[in-house]
C-alpha cells in the first residue's frame, strides 16, 4: 500500500472519532506493509489526556507484537503528532511517521520540537508530511461545527 492509501485508512479511524464527538484524528501502525494496530482520539470519552490516536495505536501495536519496541513499524496519522505523541514514537522506536495535515498550534514539528531528529537521543526516525486534503478537511469541518454550536448556545442565552 502507498502512503496515501495508509493515510486514507487512518482517516477511517478519524471518522470513527467524529461519530463519537471526539476531535477526528485517526492513526494506524504498519509493519511489513500490513496494518497491525489502529487508534482514534478517545480523550473526551475516556477523560484521558493521553487518549490521542497515536498513543492508542502504539499501545495496540505493542500488544500485537508483544514488545514495546516497534522496530520497523510505521505510524500513519491524519494530523501532525503533538510533542507527547512524537516523543512516544521515539520511545517506541518507530521507523517512520507520516502525517496528512499540519497542526500549526499543537504539532510538535510545527512548534519546533524535532524529537525525531535529536541526535542526543538514542533513536532517530523520519517524520514526513504528506498533505492529504481529506485529513485537513475533516478537522476544519469539525472545528467549524464546534464554533457554530458555541455561537448558537450564546445567542440562546
Amino acid at each position: 500500500m502507498s502512503s496515501k492509501k495508509f493515510l486514507l485508512e487512518a482517516l477511517k479511524h478519524a471518522t470513527d472519532a467524529l461519530t463519537r464527538d471526539e476531535v477526528p484524528v485517526g492513526a494506524i501502525i504498519v509493519k511489513d506493509g500490513i496494518v497491525i494496530a489502529y487508534g482514534s482520539n478517545t480523550r473526551e470519552e475516556m477523560q484521558d489526556p493521553t487518549g490521542h490516536a497515536e498513543m492508542t495505536a502504539i499501545r495496540e501495536a505493542a500488544k500485537a507484537l508483544s514488545s514495546w519496541r516497534l522496530i520497523n513499524c510505521e505510524l500513519y496519522v491524519t494530523l501532525e503528532p503533538c510533542p507527547m505523541c512524537l516523543s512516544a514514537c521515539q520511545q517506541a522506536r518507530l521507523k517512520r511517521v507520516v502525517y496528512g495535515a499540519k497542526d500549526e498550534k499543537g504539532g510538535a514539528i510545527c512548534l519546533g520540537y524535532h524529537v525525531h531528529q535529536d541526535v542526543k537521543l538514542n533513536h532517530q526516525f523520519e517524520a514526513i508530511y504528506e498533505p492529504e486534503t481529506d485529513c485537513s478537511q475533516i478537522l476544519k469541518d469539525f472545528f467549524s461545527k464546534q464554533r457554530n454550536l458555541k455561537k448558537t448556545e450564546k445567542s440562546a442565552k
